[in-house]
């Protein structure tokens, strides 16, 4: 597995934008929360808590594809670093004008969301271009779900060590230099700095005028309200054990839990196409977070959310792959920006449901929050097997974008995945 990971991170830029893009999405991992812990330490309620973390969301999930469509018409230098300079200033005006004024509090969470710089589609489209063949492509996007569930882990106890030492404001502001940082390492590199999206058909829907791609946005929109509903029930499960460190400690569970399930993925080859077995891995992932709603002993609980984290890693890996066969051609950015949208969305309104949840029915609850949007996610991809079977025969999926030093590369993903293999790492 090792091997894996050490070809694809040899390769030059690779690792450089791995690092500056999980980096650079800190301040996006952590908002839902570090928000909440700062609205409680400013003595507001879970539903105030909630509420801001959902409007922070929401903003991101519209700002996400927009920002996605501008990087695939101007490039990424021009859109992605002052998007991060803007939503560091948001942050700050949150921080500076507390909760005392909700009105100037919502206004600066939408800044912060809205132009929260799309670096995770970015990233995706830039793996062509570094990596060049399909099969090192794949393995990139398997690896880049992978360190994901590295940030995961190491997001939340991050907020938690800089709230213990300093105070939830500080943890905002440290964090959310700290992205503006990463995102400058990315673009004043050689490959974003030279990339461009390949011409695209005009079209005002963009990505979206792809059935497939729409119906795996539907599903994934279900999979980040589970993610959300989390969130805010597993602070209410420290607060009710009475040790806010809790949480993240549950957090840090289900981030190694997907972070072992996307290694064993990646350990593996995968024949066939990706969109039945997305199918089988999202059903699995809805049954990890069924158990949830037990709450037990902080012991048992810590174990079944690394359960419930296990099938997280391999269910993106696997989407992203199913963007690529799916979305239309020039819009790779874009595409893979609405993916994230969908989860922005999603985990705002599993952040804003599950605040009264908690409030009305206790912990268990806002984690039944959970597990009805993992159910949900399943029955979209139930409903929708017709249309994700195979990619339009007529519409060439999204590609990975052009150097302007090369030619195109990576114009299609066929039916079968290959790299996955031992030795390779998702």
């Amino acid at each position: 597995m090792a091997a894996g990971y050490a070809e694809l991170l040899g390769t030059r830029h690779a690792a450089r934008l791995l690092a500056g893009t999980l980096v650079g999405r800190l301040p996006n991992a952590t908002a839902p929360i570090a928000i909440m812990l700062f609205v409680r330490a400013e003595g507001g309620s879970y539903t105030l808590g909630g509420a801001l973390a959902a409007v922070y969301g929401v903003a991101n999930a519209v700002g996400q594809p927009l920002l996605g469509r501008a990087v695939d018409l101007r490039g990424q230098p021009r859109v992605q670093f002052p998007a991060a300079f803007v939503s560091a200033l948001g942050v700050l005006l949150l921080c500076l004008s507390g909760i005392d004024h909700p009105v100037l509090a919502y206004a600066a969470v939408v800044v912060a969301g809205l132009f929260t710089p799309p670096l995770e589609g970015g990233l995706r489209a830039l793996w062509p271009s570094v990596l060049g063949d399909g099969d090192k492509v794949h393995r990139a996007y398997a690896m880049d779900a992978v360190a994901q569930e590295i940030m995961f882990t190491v997001g939340p106890l991050l907020v938690t060590l800089l709230v213990s030492l300093w105070s939830p404001a500080a943890a905002l502001l440290v964090i959310n230099g700290i992205g503006v940082l990463g995102a400058l390492s990315v673009v004043v590199s050689e490959p974003s700095r030279t990339w461009r999206s390949a011409p695209r058909e005009a079209h005002w829907l963009g990505a979206l005028r792809s059935p497939g791609l729409l119906a795996l946005l539907g599903s994934f929109f279900f999979v980040g309200v589970a993610l959300g509903s989390i969130t805010v029930a597993g602070v209410a499960y420290g607060d009710d054990h009475g040790k806010p460190w809790v949480y993240g400690v549950l957090m840090a569970a289900l981030g190694l839990g997907a972070l072992v399930g996307g290694l064993v993925y990646g350990a593996r080859q995968w024949a066939g196409a990706p969109e039945p077995r997305l199918r089988v891995i999202v059903a699995l992932l809805a049954a990890g977070y069924l158990p949830l709603m037990l709450t037990p002993g902080i012991v048992a609980m810590s174990v079944l959310a690394g359960v419930a984290g296990v099938f997280l890693a391999p269910a993106l890996a696997c989407a992203f792959i199913v963007v690529d066969r799916h979305a239309p051609r020039g819009t790779v950015t874009e595409a893979f920006s609405w993916l994230v949208t969908t989860f922005g969305v999603g985990s705002a309104v599993g952040t804003g449901a599950a605040g009264p949840a908690v409030e009305l029915g206790g912990t268990a609850a806002s984690f039944a929050v959970a597990a009805v949007g993992g159910v949900l996610a399943l029955l979209v991809l139930l409903a929708t097997r017709r249309v994700l079977t195979v990619p339009p025969a007529d519409g060439p999926v999204a590609e990975g974008g052009v150097n302007i030093t090369g030619a195109f590369e990576n114009d299609r993903i066929g039916p079968v995945e290959p790299g996955f293999s031992t030795g390779h790492q998702a």
